[in-house]
């Protein structure tokens, strides 16, 4: 359910919160400004922000390293943070947490997965372009691939048809209010739909926010870890896409250019629901393209999933009786996944 308290479902058009799925959205933003020659991945941050609190850091750590976890800059979720969890609202409050802690390590040498990154490159984007974080990313990513209904709003809102999540008490399945940050970020948080998600990874393939140069590049894994590129999970056979996860929170997205499907699954409970879906899916399709999607629609709502078939643009939402392809079902172990996965087969 969505909202189990009013008793409403979740359908193909529920905004989930998507995790750190928004770190696509910060990469290919950084990509972009890259493209354009007003940033350079290999500089160190400095180039952009010489105030940063910390100058060591600064110096050392480059565009690159952020993308790519291996510039040493930590996580964000720390006990400073929960003690000013409900004041840090901006990219910049983060900074003013963080922004004096050293690198962990020499940058460049170790993989270690980092938020606090992506924070940084988030602050990045408003530094070179003179806007908040959110409106770049709707003004050059969202609306170009047409994606309206993905935004970051302040959790303390209600905005009809966002779905709250729900994850694991001691006395059963409990809202997740009380761990949520104030607002998506460039690390994470914010929401989406099946849909949009899949218009996303359709407006990356088509080169409309990135040139294919640019797109390879950040779907490549490096020398410290062959399974992450920039702001990308890189996946067998030249896939690649992103996952998200927290209390009542799990997404995923398989893009696999070679086999031509996208695969999105967005779940309001604990991981991992949505990724036991799009990897079982992805375990049992075939190299081979086909022509049609099917869809199963179990009864209940707790997960919502799409899966675009190859060489076939969406069904019209008239085509499809006004919904588009989706499965979701009040729960998912790996044997319902199983099941789901077959019969879009």
């Amino acid at each position: 359910m969505a909202d189990v308290g009013r008793h409403i479902g979740n359908t193909p058009d529920t905004q989930f919160c998507i995790g750190s799925m928004n770190k696509m959205f910060t990469a290919v933003a950084i990509l972009q400004l890259a493209q354009q020659g007003k940033l350079m991945l290999d500089k160190p941050i400095v180039t952009w922000w010489p105030d940063y609190p910390n100058k060591d850091l600064a110096a050392r750590v480059t565009i690159r390293e952020l993308l790519n976890h291996t510039g040493g800059t930590g996580d964000i979720f720390t006990p400073e943070y929960e003690a000013h969890r409900q004041e840090t609202h901006a990219l910049a409050d983060y900074v003013r947490l963080f922004g004096n802690r050293p690198v962990a390590f020499e940058p460049g040498t170790r993989w270690e997965y980092s938020n606090y990154g992506f924070i940084l490159l988030g602050r990045i984007i408003e530094l070179v372009t003179g806007e908040p974080y959110q409106a770049y990313i709707r003004e050059h990513i969202y609306l170009p691939a047409g994606m309206l209904h993905t935004d970051a709003r302040p959790e303390p809102g209600r905005v009809e048809g966002r779905a709250i999540g729900y994850t694991h008490g001691p006395n059963g399945l409990v809202p997740n209010t009380n761990t949520l940050p104030w607002s998506g970020t460039s690390a994470g948080g914010g929401y989406s739909t099946v849909h949009d998600l899949s218009l996303f990874a359709q407006a990356l393939q088509s080169g409309k926010l990135l040139s294919t140069e640019f797109l390879r590049e950040a779907t490549r894994g490096s020398a410290l870890r062959n399974d992450y590129g920039m702001g990308f999970y890189v996946l067998p056979d030249g896939g690649y896409g992103h996952g998200g996860g927290g209390p009542g929170i799990n997404a995923e997205m398989h893009i696999l250019p070679h086999s031509g499907y996208v695969l999105v699954a967005l779940a309001n409970r604990d991981p991992r629901m949505a990724t036991n879906i799009v990897d079982f899916i992805t375990s049992i399709l075939p190299r081979s393209t086909t022509s049609a999607v099917r869809c199963l629609r179990p009864a209940g709502a707790s997960a919502s999933a799409e899966v675009k078939a190859p060489n076939v643009g969406l069904p019209s939402t008239s085509a499809m009786g006004g919904k588009v392809p989706a499965i979701y079902g009040e729960s998912y172990d790996s044997a319902e996944a199983k099941k789901a996965a077959q019969a879009l087969a």
